[in-house]
């Protein structure tokens, strides 16, 4: 193990015993989750257009490009930066990180839910139940009509997107509405976004209250996976449930490992410390 100094082993150590005592288990994940399966990492202006130089030369960086706006004013740049992460979601294997994950999450007695602010998919891909997931931004897989025709949400399928690398404008056709034919944009939330369609995902937050209230004292593990505080929406929920249920929190974040007190950090990318916990799991098995 690269980071094996002996205090690190102990922490694993502990980490393992936590989820070999418990009774359920909260996967939070955010996007460090994705980069052991090899998609770009957009942390900061420079790793944005290191992953998509064109947009360097125009100068615009995730958050000016994860707009709505850009559906109204110029659809073909809008659906050239989300049809090229569509697709490649859709061409990417989820590591096998994920797989551990849904041994872990199979034998809890009281189950297990996920909590992530990834658009990736990657959960359902991975055969995580689409019923246990709560996708808080939205998921690309998903679509919704831009003149709000009443259509509600419909999948992606039956759309691949053709992009221009050279300038990442998507060709035509582009998704378009099943009813009135309008342009489509993902049901994905955006930056200054009061046009995002909340329905499924409010769906999947019900299901998560649901289950948080059926753990009746059972001991919770809150697991973590490369949720930093850019976009802390992840990293507060799962401190917040934590503490509300009295559970532990397990952090695995190589950048951003900081805890409260009390809890677990794992300064580690979330596949190389997924597999370490796996390891002492299957030992005392």
């Amino acid at each position: 193990m690269s980071r094996g100094s002996s205090n690190l082993h102990r922490i694993l150590d502990r980490a393992a015993a936590a989820l070999r005592d418990a009774g359920a288990l909260l996967i939070g994940a955010g996007a460090g989750m994705g980069v052991d399966s090899g998609l770009p990492d957009f942390r900061g202006v420079h790793g944005f257009w290191k992953a998509y130089p064109p947009y360097a030369g125009l100068g615009l960086d995730f958050v000016s490009l994860a707009n709505p706006r850009w559906f109204r004013t110029d659809p073909e740049l809008a659906w050239g930066f989300y049809g090229h992460r569509l697709e490649l979601y859709r061409r990417t294997r989820p590591h096998a990180g994920y797989a551990i994950l849904a041994q872990w999450f199979g034998r809890m007695p009281q189950g297990g839910f996920v909590y992530t602010s990834n658009v990736d998919g990657h959960f359902q891909r991975a055969g995580f139940p689409g019923d246990l997931v709560y996708e808080v931004h939205g998921a690309i897989d998903f679509l919704q009509c831009t003149a709000d025709c009443g259509v509600g949400i419909f999948p992606a399928d039956g759309w691949t997107l053709r992009i221009d690398e050279s300038s990442m404008r998507a060709l035509p056709p582009l998704p378009a509405c099943p009813r009135c034919q309008s342009l489509a944009r993902p049901n994905v939330l955006m930056f200054g976004d009061g046009q995002w369609d909340p329905t499924r995902s409010d769906a999947q937050r019900q299901r998560l209250r649901s289950w948080l209230r059926s753990l009746a004292g059972a001991r919770l593990v809150v697991l973590e996976c490369g949720a930093g505080t850019a976009v802390p929406t992840v990293r507060i929920a799962c401190e917040d449930l934590t503490r509300q249920l009295a559970g532990t929190l397990i952090r695995i974040n190589p950048r951003e490992p900081d805890v409260p007190p009390g809890q677990i950090s794992l300064p580690m990318p979330a596949l190389e410390a997924l597999q370490a916990l796996q390891e002492r799991l299957a030992t005392a098995e």
